[in-house]
């Protein structure tokens, strides 16, 4: 089972992701144009910091460079900032409104993964939060599993677990 390795051959980092929609807010005042400065301040980390990631976006022609030092997006740039956005508010609306999950952690949690997730599992996640909040019976379902509280058999698989309660197990590590 190799799939573990495909977290390896992720398009973005964590740090390349939040550069870029750094210098894509960051822009928005600016014709798309970045300071250095302000990706710093934006991020809240050093000029040096910003700048070394730079160069490696530069290298994948996600950002580019003016005679200033001025920092702007590429189209490729543009796209992968843009959809790392979408896929955060995807995440964190599918957990905080669909699983309750509580909203700052919602947050931390979609930080975590936003950049992880495929464009085309984005995709499918915005079409079910779409089919969920479209359709009364796919809403009353989605009621339905708010309300549910689980309790695992103890003497019978569930179909999930395989042989050990996952659930419990998750409510340990809380």
């Amino acid at each position: 089972m190799d799939t573990w390795k495909a977290f390896e051959a992720n398009e973005l980092t964590h740090s390349a992701a939040h550069h870029l929609v750094a210098i894509y807010d960051v822009g928005q005042d600016y014709g798309g144009w970045a300071r250095v400065s302000d990706i710093a301040r934006q991020l809240n980390i050093t000029r040096g910091s910003v700048s070394i990631n730079l160069r490696a976006l530069k290298r994948r022609a996600l950002v580019q460079t003016d005679d200033h030092r001025l920092v702007k997006l590429t189209d490729e740039g543009l796209r992968a900032a843009r959809a790392v956005m979408a896929k955060r508010v995807l995440v964190v609306t599918f957990l905080s409104e669909v699983l309750g999950v509580p909203a700052d952690q919602a947050e931390i949690d979609s930080c975590k993964i936003e950049h992880l997730v495929s464009d085309e599992t984005g995709h499918r996640l915005a079409q079910f939060l779409r089919f969920v909040s479209s359709d009364g019976e796919a809403a009353e379902l989605l009621g339905r599993f708010q309300r549910f509280r689980c309790r695992c058999p103890k003497s019978a698989d569930c179909g999930l677990c395989k042989g050990r309660c996952l659930v419990d197990e998750l409510k340990r590590a809380i």
